[in-house]
């Protein structure tokens, strides 16, 4: 039986412009999720009206500091993503850059995700993920996971993001996967996704 090709691998430089172009797709009102310091405010449209969820007290102290300085005037809601204090429907796009690996349950981070969405509201997602059953990489991963949940900010390695995303209803409009290097555990799988929710 043939194995499925292996996603491309990019350096540094090629993720961060394929971040870019990501989240440069969304419009309107917008809310990150897990937005940490405001790393991915550079890659927003002019007409973003920007929402910050953030947990973590000195991350977003940091975040509102930088959120001034892009010109967002809302102050970053110090909530998990699995209950975001925001009414049903209030957001144009939901955007996560390296985070649904970290919540303790993505299934329930999505479905709020899906509640304060307008129909057919967009989510952009940009992830690393678990590298597909049965292969070495995904052992590594695996085995690698009970240490990157402790150091790592709750880092689970081996998520099956993709399909938690399908599971909560959303549907894929465009999905890329590519390898990016990461030490000590050579290339590991990213998944790129951009879909909408349920009209």
């Amino acid at each position: 039986m043939p194995q499925p090709e292996r996603p491309p691998l990019v350096d540094d430089d090629a993720l961060d412009e394929l971040e870019r172009e990501w989240f440069g797709r969304v419009h309107g009102r917008v809310l990150e999720i897990g937005a940490g310091e405001g790393e991915n405010f550079g890659a927003l449209a002019l007409d973003v009206v920007w929402t910050g969820l953030e947990p973590d007290g000195p991350r977003r102290a940091e975040l509102a500091i930088r959120a001034r300085e892009w010109g967002h005037e809302a102050a970053p809601l110090a909530a998990s993503a699995e209950r975001i204090p925001v009414p049903d429907g209030a957001f144009d796009a939901v955007i996560a850059s390296y985070v649904l690996c970290t919540v303790p349950d993505p299934g329930a981070a999505l479905a709020e995700v899906r509640r304060v969405l307008v129909p057919g509201g967009r989510l952009v997602v940009v992830e690393h993920v678990g590298a597909p059953r049965g292969t070495v990489k995904r052992t590594v991963q695996r085995l690698a996971t009970p240490c990157s949940v402790r150091w790592c900010h709750g880092c689970h390695l081996d998520r099956d993001t993709e399909q938690t995303i399908a599971d909560a209803g959303f549907r894929a409009e465009e999905v890329r996967r590519v390898r990016a290097p990461s030490l000590p555990l050579g290339a590991m799988p990213i998944l790129l996704f951009d879909g909408v929710a349920p009209a």
